[in-house]
C-alpha cells in the first residue's frame, strides 16, 4: 500500500458488527438477465413520483423515457429493456403499500445496447446544464438514500462549497457493491467527479475509503496521481462511517450543525456508484436502466456482484443466484439499515444496494425476546451523534414524542441502528424512533393542510 494511504481518520462513538464481506468481495460484477416482465415504480426517490408518459401496449425500447419528472425535486424513470408496456397501474412498494407502476415486457431476445441521446459534453457544457443532465439522466443516490442528485448539485444562494467528498466507505455489513464499481468503473468515477466538481464549482475532491478495501484505494489512488485537486483517504474500519456527517468529521473535522446538511459546512458528500453513474451516463445523454446490486447471505448459491436492470421483481433475481427454501428474512439494502420486506414480488430499485437473505438454517441466531432497559449506557457510547437512545426509547414507548423533539433531538438521529445493535436487552430502539418520526410528521402534515 502507498505510503499515504494510512487509515488514521474516523469519528467518535460507533461499533464494529462483523464485516461479513469475504464471500461476494472479490466476485466481479456480472450481467443480470431481464425478467419476463419487469415493474418500475413511479417513487424510487425521495420527492414527488414521476408521472407515466407511455400508454399499455406501446412498444419502447431499452433506455428510453418512459416516466417525466414532476417538478424540481423528482426524477424521470427510463425503459429498462426493449419490450411492450402492458399495464400501467399498482405494484407493491417495499414499505407493503401498492404504489403507481409501469408494467413492462421484454422483447424476446432483448438486447443490452442502448440508444445514444443527447450528449452532455464536460468541457462546454455549464454548470446549470450538468445539472439538468443529471437530472434528465434519473440519477438519485444509489447507496440507498435515493435522494435526486440534481438537487443536492444545486447550491442555494448564499451557500457555496469548497470540498466534495465521495463515499467509498460501505461500511454496511455484507454489501460490496460500492467496492466492486471502485475496482472496474474508475474511469466513470474521475470522469464523473469531474462533473461534479464543474457543477458546483468546487475545489478539490476527496475520496473516502474504508481500510478493508486498500485494492479500491490503490485503484482510484493511481488514476488520480496526476490530479492534485482529487485525492484519496482511507478511514479506520467503523460503523457508521460512511454516514455523511462521520464521513465530513473523520476526513475534514466539520460538524454538521443540529438539523442542518452538509453544505452547512461547505461539503458535498456524493457516493461513488451515483458518481459512476454521472461518469457512464452524460456523455451519452442516457438515462438509468439498471445498478449494481450485492445478492448475498444465507441460502444464496451463487452470491455475487450483479448489474440487474431497474423493475427486476426480486423472486426473479433470487430464482437467478439460487435462493435456498431455508431463507426467512429478506432484506433491501444492508441489516444495518435496510428494509425487510414483505413480498418477493417488490422490484429492484435505484436505491437498492443489496439483497441479503437470512435463513433459520444458516447460523443465524435469533434475538431472544426484548427486556426492559437496565441502564447500562451501551447505546450512549455508541451513538456517533451523541444522543440519548435510552431515553428516547423510554420517551417512545410513553408516547412523549414532543419531548422526543424538543429535548432530546430525534430528527438528528440517521437511523444507524447502532443503539439497537448493541442493547443487551434487545429493545427495537431504531425502530422506535422511525415510528416517532413518522407519527410526528404526519401530525404536522395535517397542521398544514
Amino acid at each position: 500500500m502507498s505510503s499515504n494511504l494510512v487509515a488514521n481518520k474516523t469519528f467518535s462513538h460507533g461499533i464494529h458488527p462483523p464485516e461479513n464481506k469475504q464471500h461476494t468481495c472479490n466476485e466481479e460484477i456480472k450481467q443480470f438477465p431481464f425478467a419476463p416482465v419487469m415493474v418500475i415504480l413511479l417513487s424510487q426517490h425521495i420527492g414527488a413520483p414521476a408521472k407515466a408518459i407511455v400508454r399499455e401496449e406501446q412498444e419502447v425500447t431499452r433506455g428510453q423515457k418512459i416516466a417525466e419528472a414532476v417538478g424540481f425535486m423528482s426524477v424521470p424513470m427510463h425503459a429498462p429493456a426493449s419490450g411492450v408496456i402492458k399495464k400501467i397501474g399498482l405494484a407493491p412498494g417495499p414499505g407493503g403499500k401498492m404504489v403507481p407502476a409501469i408494467y413492462l415486457q421484454p422483447f424476446p431476445g432483448s438486447g443490452q445496447s442502448v440508444d445514444e441521446g443527447k450528449p452532455c459534453h464536460l468541457e462546454t457544457a455549464t454548470p446549470e446544464e450538468i445539472i439538468n443532465a443529471v437530472q434528465d439522466a434519473g440519477i438519485v443516490g444509489l447507496g440507498g438514500a435515493a435522494f435526486p442528485t440534481h438537487v443536492k448539485l444545486k447550491i442555494p444562494e448564499g451557500k457555496s462549497i469548497d470540498t466534495i467528498i465521495l463515499n467509498g466507505v460501505e461500511c454496511e455489513p455484507y454489501l460490496t457493491a460500492d467496492h466492486r464499481v471502485m475496482l472496474e468503473q474508475v474511469d466513470d468515477i474521475i470522469l464523473g467527479t469531474r462533473y461534479l466538481m464543474k457543477a458546483t464549482g468546487a475545489e478539490r475532491t476527496i475520496i473516502g475509503i474504508e481500510a478493508n478495501k486498500p485494492d479500491a484505494a490503490e485503484a482510484l489512488l493511481e488514476k488520480t496521481k496526476d490530479s492534485p485537486e482529487i485525492t484519496v483517504e482511507l478511514v479506520k474500519i467503523k460503523y457508521p462511517q460512511g454516514a455523511e456527517k462521520m464521513l465530513i468529521k473523520a476526513l475534514l473535522d466539520r460538524e454538521v450543525p443540529s438539523g442542518g446538511l452538509p453544505i452547512e459546512t461547505g461539503v458535498i458528500v456524493n457516493n461513488v456508484a451515483t458518481t459512476a453513474e454521472i461518469g457512464r451516463l452524460l456523455p451519452h445523454g442516457r438515462g438509468i436502466q439498471e445498478r449494481v446490486v450485492t445478492i448475498t447471505g444465507e441460502g444464496i448459491a451463487r452470491k455475487g456482484n450483479y448489474l440487474i436492470p431497474i423493475g427486476t421483481p426480486l423472486r426473479y433475481a433470487l430464482e437467478q443466484v439460487g435462493m435456498d427454501e431455508s431463507v426467512t428474512s429478506v432484506v433491501l439494502g444492508g441489516p444495518m439499515m435496510g428494509q425487510a420486506v414483505t413480498s418477493l414480488d417488490i422490484p429492484i430499485m435505484k436505491g437498492t444496494s443489496g439483497i441479503v437473505c437470512f435463513s433459520q438454517n444458516g447460523g443465524t441466531e435469533f434475538a431472544p425476546d426484548e427486556c426492559a432497559c437496565i441502564r447500562c449506557g451501551r447505546c450512549l457510547e455508541a451513538c456517533p451523534i451523541f444522543l440519548n437512545p435510552s431515553r428516547l426509547g423510554l420517551l417512545a414507548k410513553a408516547g412523549a414524542y414532543d419531548e422526543m423533539i424538543s429535548e432530546y433531538h430525534l430528527f438528528d438521529c440517521f437511523e444507524c441502528g447502532s443503539c439497537s445493535y448493541i442493547c443487551p436487552s434487545r429493545i427495537p430502539l431504531v425502530q422506535h424512533f422511525r415510528v416517532a418520526k413518522r407519527l410526528m410528521r404526519e401530525k404536522q402534515q395535517k397542521k398544514s393542510a
